[in-house]
């Protein structure tokens, strides 16, 4: 029996033609027309560094993220390259630090040890550092002090030198995270200037000066010793002000912009993806990760399911690549048979 086309509440056969669920009715259908797609090749996964031998200790904040000393980062990545994730950020976390942050640049710190021991082991793995001075310095600011305030040309001096040291120890990009002015200028005229110029700059464009972020910081041991950062992240409240910090690194040379952190500034990474033709990547943070941990842990949500729809958005926002400490999870999901 058929029912009249005014039980159905339509006008007309061309409005009953119109049933999107035909789309939607198997599992084969769905993958089919699907807009937006995942890979751990998506991927840049963070790993934090610290000084020691044989260290693997879980960070009390960030649960199932590590410290690793560097003889124990191999055990990482070889089960990040299992799942197909390529991609690695490092940050280091020295034992000592000082007011300039000046001990990053030493050819045998934390990081540079770091990158050349992965580098002779893995010469398909794709490192990527940050170039930053928090985690270097005793008082955990981004940069060089005058009195309460950050000097933002001084910085970039030894910024410059932190990228080159770097480069030099097997590193194929950097990653400016302090939001100084100019920073992807004088990167790039540096490493170009030390003939460097295959490595690549991926900038932290568009940080916001965000309460996400708490984690990593006790991850990274960064959390500044007074005030905060305003002074140089951007306030969460702008949205044009962001398109203003791209375009200013497009225009510096960057091959990569950010936008830091991910899911609560979904508009910010549509904007950048509309108005660049540069890869766009996204940073999703700490407190996003340990949010989704918490709620999972507390049987309030699927934290498998939640955390790939949070990836998904991120990417059907317009990011090409996602920095998250999920990038081995993920992967796993992703591909079950790997």
């Amino acid at each position: 029996m058929t029912l009249p086309l005014d039980v159905l509440s339509v006008n007309s056969t061309h409005e009953l033609a119109r049933r999107p669920r035909r789309l939607r009715r198997t599992s084969v259908i769905r993958d089919l027309v699907r807009e937006t797609h995942l890979s751990p090749k998506d991927f840049i996964m963070p790993l934090f560094v610290v000084e020691g031998y044989d260290v693997k200790n879980e960070i009390a904040s960030m649960q199932g993220q590590y410290h690793y000393s560097v003889d124990r980062l191999t055990e990482v990545v070889d089960s990040l390259l299992d799942v197909g994730v390529q991609h690695v950020i490092l940050f280091g976390i020295p034992d000592e630090k000082d007011a300039e942050g000046r001990v990053s640049l030493d050819s045998d710190g934390i990081i540079q040890r770091a990158v050349g021991h992965l580098r002779e082991r893995y010469p398909e793995l794709f490192i990527t550092t940050d170039v930053c001075l928090c985690e270097y310095t005793n008082h955990g600011h981004c940069g060089v002090l005058d009195g309460s305030s950050v000097k933002n040309d001084e910085t970039l001096l030894i910024l410059q030198e932190q990228a080159i040291s770097h480069a030099r120890a097997g590193a194929d990009m950097v990653a400016p995270s302090g939001m100084m002015d100019g920073v992807v200028a004088a990167l790039r005229f540096a490493l170009d200037d030390a003939e460097l110029s295959e490595t690549a700059i991926m900038s932290y464009s568009v940080k916001y000066a965000s309460a996400y972020y708490g984690p990593f910081r006790d991850a990274a041991q960064s959390a500044p010793a007074f005030g905060d950062r305003r002074g140089y992240q951007m306030d969460p409240a702008n949205r044009r002000e962001a398109l203003r910090e791209v375009l200013e690194d497009v225009h510096e040379g960057a091959d990569i912009v950010m936008v830091k952190p991910a899911l609560a500034y979904l508009d910010i990474i549509r904007d950048v993806r509309d108005s660049v033709n540069l890869p766009v990547a996204c940073y999703n943070v700490s407190g996003e990760y340990a949010m989704i941990k918490s709620a999972a842990n507390a049987g309030l949500i699927d934290g498998d399911a939640v955390m790939l729809e949070s990836l998904t958005a991120m990417k059907r926002a317009g990011a090409d690549i996602i920095l998250t400490y999920f990038a081995e999870d993920a992967s796993r999901l992703l591909n079950p048979t790997s």
